[in-house]
């Protein structure tokens, strides 16, 4: 019992003193990295508070729209693949942090001995307890619970990314539904007043007052316009199966909401600056973790160059004879004398790995701060761009209807009439198209610079 006593004693004194060195931490902590931006984004933008801090339920006026989005967010697959990942992220950090906890395990054995000096059987049954605790020296458990902790983090981020994409995904794509829709309504429309004019170049061909050819260029005039109606049926019907996968369900038909004219056009896009980018976008703070993450493994990796110390404690007993106890305290003490320098070069392969994901963190923002300005470049000049096609629209239907008047009264050809009419048709699909960009520019922009992920519980719930 003395003995047992005094290796209880050694292995206190070697745990107190191992306690101590736990100070001695390897490895640097993570410091953000100093990244060089603009102070402001090149565009004439608003600079307070950015449109991202919008929830998208509120930016988006559409009801329609809006359950959508919810759908596709709760039954999106990419968006359930995710949350498992996040699950499985989380279940990371609880085995990482078993490791701060002595493993305990167990054991059972029994035997029966026969020689040929003692008479019958020499019978053991006994069983026993092992305790054994591994001393986190330089913090290197602790380091990898940080990493598993980041890793999560990072999880979480790429989850609120594709939140995100999703939003954006659906937005634009009922956003071109809604263009679809109405540019289908357009060629209804011209398809009515070119089969009015074909019935009245019949009357008139049949009285003998024009050519065939005028009567043959009103029939391929009629047939352009069919022809688009079906165009527009098939791009409306692909872009309803692209919207029923983002939502997780077969393909099928998709409510509709708002015109396009009424869908979000806000008089002013406030951006923020570029340097609230770093705090906003979950793609960069996912690649900020990683990087996180990476820096702490070169810690772990100097760790493994110094010795790593083990507390163990065996405990048992004997059934058949319960006298018989018996108590073993251990420490162990393993460390590398000669490797080629292996562990040195691990060491300088995760350092590799750290400038590589730093690399990939200020890229990943340099591509943020692309998006951002292209988006807004995109939302000034088609916003011009619809206000100069509206005109055009505008100013091809009154030229449109006089040429027509022109040629009731004699004064025109009927290929002027043609022409012009043409001219309207297509002003007048450019124009909801130029709109439906419009709108795209918008939620582009909005992407852009972080907004759609926030989902706060109570608005959620009234948005429902």
């Amino acid at each position: 019992m003395k003995s047992i006593l005094k290796q209880g004693l050694v292995v206190i004194l070697i745990g107190w003193f191992v306690f101590h060195l736990e100070s001695c931490k390897v490895g640097k902590d993570y410091e953000r990295a100093e990244m060089e931006h603009p102070e402001v984004y090149r565009q004439d933008f608003p600079k307070d508070s950015a449109i991202s801090n919008i929830p998208w339920w509120h930016l988006f006026k559409d009801p329609v729209l809006v359950g959508l989005i919810d759908s596709a967010l709760v039954n999106n697959k990419d968006i359930q693949i995710a949350i498992s990942r996040i699950e499985e992220a989380q279940l990371q950090i609880d085995m990482a942090r078993a490791d701060y906890y002595p493993l305990i395990g167990y054991n059972a054995y029994g035997s029966s001995v026969a020689n040929s000096e003692v008479s019958g059987l020499s019978n053991a049954v006994g069983a026993g307890l092992n305790v054994s605790y591994t001393v986190d020296l330089w913090q290197k458990i602790k380091s990898m619970n940080k990493i598993a902790l980041q890793n999560y983090f990072a999880t979480e981020e790429a989850y609120k990314a594709l939140n995100i994409a999703i939003v954006s995904a659906v937005a634009g794509a009922y956003v071109s539904l809604r263009d679809v829709d109405n540019r289908r309504i357009i060629a209804e429309k011209t398809a009515k007043n070119f089969q009015d004019n074909l019935d009245v170049m019949q009357a008139r061909f049949n009285a003998g007052f024009i050519s065939e050819v005028d009567l043959s260029q009103a029939k391929i005039q009629l047939s352009e316009a069919k022809t688009a109606i079906e165009i527009f049926d098939r791009s409306r019907a692909q872009i309803e199966n692209a919207i029923s996968v983002f939502m997780g369900t077969a393909p099928r038909a998709i409510p509709r909401g708002l015109p396009l004219y009424e869908q979000i056009v806000l008089p002013e896009i406030p951006v923020g600056l570029p340097s609230e980018l770093l705090d906003r976008r979950p793609d960069i703070l996912a690649a900020e973790r990683r990087l996180h993450a990476q820096t702490l493994r070169i810690g772990v990796a100097e760790a493994l160059k110094y010795p790593s110390l083990t507390l163990s404690l065996d405990m048992g007993a004997q059934f058949l004879n319960p006298s018989f106890l018996f108590a073993d305290l251990g420490a162990q003490l393993l460390g590398p004398v000669f490797n080629s320098g292996k562990l040195k070069r691990n060491v300088e392969i995760e350092q590799a790995r750290t400038k590589q994901l730093l690399l990939s963190y200020e890229t990943s923002y340099l591509f943020a701060l692309q998006e951002v300005e292209d988006a807004m470049i995109s939302v000034q000049t088609y916003k011009k761009e619809y206000s100069l096609r509206n005109e055009q629209m505008l100013m091809a239907t009154k030229a449109s209807q006089l040429a027509w008047v022109r040629y009731d009264g004699g004064l025109t050809s009927y290929l002027e009439v043609l022409n012009l009419q043409s001219s309207q048709f297509n002003a007048e699909l450019k124009a909801s198209e130029a709109f439906k960009n419009q709108l795209t520019s918008m939620i582009n922009l909005y992407e852009a610079l972080g907004g759609g992920w926030y989902v706060d519980n109570e608005e959620a719930q009234e948005m429902n």
